[in-house]
């Protein structure tokens, strides 16, 4: 719910910007966002954006003159990516570190399961909202099975014993099914990439998400800041690496959060 939070208050933010940007906003956008070029990418942006399965970077092919998104926000989008980066060198990576010795890998993932298992209602409901009934009859299934024969969700049972695999729809999918466009690319803080669009799609999974209506928000703010370091654990070097094959990370991030939500929605 912390997340969600963060996501509104951020794009209310952006949208006050607005009336300062005036004349300033086409000289800005001149001078800043080089020309992006090929890039062997492996990676995502680990803490800042926390994707379940499939990172947006490692699906993103790098292709040179790629769509974009409007970022009319740049400058300060800019200004909170670098905050983002300094967050994940100066406090999540070291904090990985010495969970990663502390918990074993298989202990690691069996949590990412079991925080992925609780979030079904989530993807159950967006799966009904486009239509998509065989993913929603899916979800109940991977539920049932991991439930019970995955020890609570800590063994992706439906997939390993029946191939039953994840759908991995959210809100910002289900508004884009409706005809509702992308709208500004937006850097939240402590989260990452995001459009008006997914920031909102944000917010709207966070109240579909069972456990926060159990929680008080001290209990969210702990299980998010738990889920985000160990689903970093499990991904450490990768946003390194994506930083050294590009010649400007900001604009690299933007394209591959662009082209990963495109693919993703033509599902």
């Amino acid at each position: 719910m912390i997340r969600n939070c963060l996501a509104c208050i951020s794009i209310l933010f952006f949208i006050l910007l607005l009336s300062f940007w005036g004349q300033d906003s086409n000289a800005a956008q001149g001078q800043l966002g080089p020309v992006m070029q090929k890039a062997a990418v492996q990676s995502d942006q680990g803490a800042l954006n926390e994707v379940e399965d499939d990172s947006y970077l490692e699906e993103w092919t790098g292709q040179e003159g790629s769509e974009d998104l409007s970022d009319p926000f740049e400058p300060v989008n800019r200004i909170f990516y670098h905050f983002n980066d300094k967050l994940y060198f100066w406090g999540i990576k070291p904090v990985c570190k010495v969970y990663n010795k502390v918990l074993p890998e298989p202990a690691r993932r069996g949590l990412k399961n079991f925080f992925s298992n609780v979030y079904t209602p989530v993807r159950a409901a967006n799966c009904l909202l486009q239509g998509k009934f065989a993913g929603f009859w899916k979800e109940i299934a991977r539920f049932i099975i991991n439930t019970t024969s995955g020890y609570l969700g800590f063994r992706d049972a439906a997939f390993h014993n029946y191939k039953v695999e994840k759908s991995n729809e959210d809100f910002g999918q289900t508004l884009a099914v409706y005809g509702i466009g992308n709208g500004p690319y937006l850097v939240i803080p402590f989260i990452g990439p995001s459009t008006v669009r997914d920031g909102i799609g944000l917010a709207a999974d966070g109240y579909m998400n069972p456990p926060n209506y159990f929680l008080n928000f001290y209990e969210i703010m702990g299980k998010s800041a738990g889920e985000t370091i160990n689903d970093v654990s499990l991904r450490l070097g990768e946003y390194e690496s994506f930083k050294e094959t590009a010649i400007d990370p900001y604009v690299s991030m933007r394209q591959a959060y662009y082209q990963y939500r495109k693919k993703e929605i033509s599902k």
